[in-house]
């Protein structure tokens, strides 16, 4: 790539004032618009994250999950664990002796729903707004939005599976068919439960509750009002597990971030609750100059990379779960040291031709879950997932990952929500980490992520796409970092991606070796991976299967704001 030449075909967004990235570009008008009216960077947020379940219902569900990281202008960092736990009733041998040790799609994989929790949370910890202010863009959206094309493909793509239930088949089918590009998408029932929450606020406030008395109103209306009865009902009906205590009881930990330093940079990930560290394993495998030097994408640098993922996702699978439940050796994880000693297992010459072995930090061999072999390259879609981002004036800055999908589990009759199906990723292999147990969290795909260079800049950015998130997120900082792309280019230049381990979700399938890149990335440097033993297989460019990153750079030292949207998918950013 010469000087000056970019792959970008948007040009990168600039601005001062503040600015919204966001997986579909109704969110993020719906984060700008709250920005300009005096919003700050979490009641945007917030605002756009809502949004982002009503407009791609197919892949985020406002009743899912929704980890949120913040940055305050005063530097402060804070998480907010958007993610439920498995009701007290769950029972994992109900899995061994039913289901052969599968976690069947339906109502059985239901963990508590957080992200309402999660985004309330978030207004009253960090933001200024009501819960009314912030929904009133979702709710517009939800009585009507023009369908576009990932949408009404990844509903038709599904239509059998919608079809299972008739309050999903009455939503995503209402003509006994999938929706076509332009129709309008419509769902009253969801505009009625968010107008609900949101007039639950409204009388509180009426009697005399403040801003945070109307926020835990619109609260109690999901986890203790209409809506958690209907939640409990069908659980009761159906031989669900999700109780009212279940419910009520939940409440999403607000923690500090985990960190690690690369080349003077602070990358701030979630906790071991979802793969978030992966991205710092990963990054303490690596050696900035060396791979600077290498050259962007060439086959020295693409080798590398891989390798250093396929290594931390092995520590992945033996050791990440939830740390309420199972102990977890993080910090030694995340050490330079123990990064450097597992940095010698990476042959530049050779690949590993599976998943490596994992790490030591217990000086024990740990569980991982048994390899469940396919040939071929992976064509089933990332489960789930979107993002967004945010910084305003102030400096406030958030990155927020919202997700869970609405075809592997019932729509809850009357609601047009979809209690979070995230135990499709749990495992049930005896010791694993992140093996169902009642209170017990699954083992997250979504993870936002923030970098910091003091006094410098501040960098947002994550990424739709399961186990995709973490090694897209790898390539687009690198591009950030290490060859000085602006956010825009560096989400639209060509990846690529490793299948060597588990899947994270439920039947957990292995591709051994295999590794797919964007079809821009040159033949010969495709050929050049493949004899080093890579299974290489090709994608189209640009496919959405690659992950869709979107990243704002704010500059701390201008107050410039660059904003970048992948266009691999219907994402967008808006600022000035």
């Amino acid at each position: 790539m010469s000087e000056g030449e970019t792959y970008a075909q948007r040009p990168a967004l600039r601005g001062t004032r503040h600015m919204a990235s966001a997986g579909h570009y109704a969110a993020a008008h719906a984060a700008f618009a709250i920005l300009e009216a005096g919003g700050n960077a979490v009641d945007a947020a917030v605002a756009g994250g809502i949004t982002l379940g009503v407009v791609q219902p197919d892949i985020v569900n406002v009743a899912g999950v929704a980890p949120i990281m913040i940055r305050m202008a005063d530097g402060e960092i804070w998480t907010i664990a958007g993610l439920g736990h498995w009701p007290a009733a769950a029972d994992p041998e109900h899995f061994a002796r039913e289901y052969g040790g599968a976690i069947p799609e339906g109502l059985l994989r239901t963990v508590v729903p957080a992200a309402p929790d999660a985004w309330i949370t978030a207004l009253k910890r960090f933001g200024t707004m009501t819960f009314g202010e912030a929904a009133q863009h979702a709710i517009r959206m939800a009585e009507g939005f023009p369908v576009y094309p990932l949408l009404a493909g990844m509903i038709a793509a599904k239509q059998e599976k919608y079809a299972r239930w008739p309050s999903n088949a009455a939503i995503f089918l209402p003509e006994g068919r999938a929706p076509r590009t332009g129709e309008l998408f419509i769902q009253s029932d969801l505009a009625q439960s968010l107008r609900y929450m949101a007039d639950e606020e409204a009388a509180a406030r009426h009697r005399g509750a403040d801003r945070e008395g109307g926020l835990e109103a619109a609260r109690a209306a999901f986890y203790a009002g209409d809506i958690a009865r209907a939640i409990v009902k069908y659980h009761e009906q159906e031989g669900g597990w999700m109780t009212a205590a279940d419910l009520a009881g939940y409440h999403s930990p607000v923690e500090r971030p985990v960190s690690v330093s690369f080349n003077g940079v602070e990358v701030y990930t979630c906790g071991v609750w979802c793969q978030g560290p992966v991205l710092g394993q990963a990054l303490n495998l690596l050696d900035p100059a060396a791979l600077k030097a290498m050259g962007h994408n060439s086959p020295d640098y693409l080798h590398t990379l891989v390798e250093a993922i396929k290594l931390a996702f092995s520590d992945r699978e033996a050791f990440y779960g939830d740390p309420r439940h199972v102990e977890v050796p993080l910090d030694t994880l995340l050490s330079l040291e123990y990064g450097r000693a597992r940095r010698k297992m990476i042959d530049p010459a050779r690949a590993w031709p599976d998943m490596p072995p994992h790490g030591d930090p217990y000086a024990a061999p740990r569980v991982q879950e048994g390899l469940r072999l396919l040939d071929g390259v992976p064509s089933g879609p990332p489960r789930d997932t979107s993002y967004i981002c945010t910084v305003d004036r102030w400096g406030n800055t958030v990155s927020a990952t919202p997700s869970d999908v609405s075809y592997d589990t019932p729509v809850i009759p009357g609601t047009g929500l979809c209690p979070s199906s995230r135990g499709s990723q749990n495992f049930m292999a005896e010791g694993h980490p992140s093996r169902v147990a009642p209170g017990k969290r699954p083992r997250l795909t979504p993870n936002p992520a923030m970098a910091v260079s003091p006094g410098k800049y501040v960098l947002p950015f994550g990424t739709p796409g399961g186990d995709v998130q973490s090694q897209a997120m790898l390539q687009v900082l690198m591009n950030l970092m290490l060859f000085d792309m602006d956010p825009q280019d560096a989400v639209e230049h060509p990846r690529v991606a490793s299948y060597s381990y588990p899947d994270s979700f439920e039947p957990h399938h292995s591709y051994p070796g295999r590794l797919c890149l964007e079809s821009r990335i040159p033949q010969a440097t495709g050929e050049e991976l493949a004899r080093r033993g890579h299974q290489v297989s090709w994608w189209p460019d640009r496919i959405w299967r690659a992950g869709a990153v979107c990243a704002i750079h704010a500059d701390l030292e201008t107050g410039v704001m660059t904003g970048g949207a992948d266009p691999r998918r219907p994402s967008y950013a808006v600022g000035w």
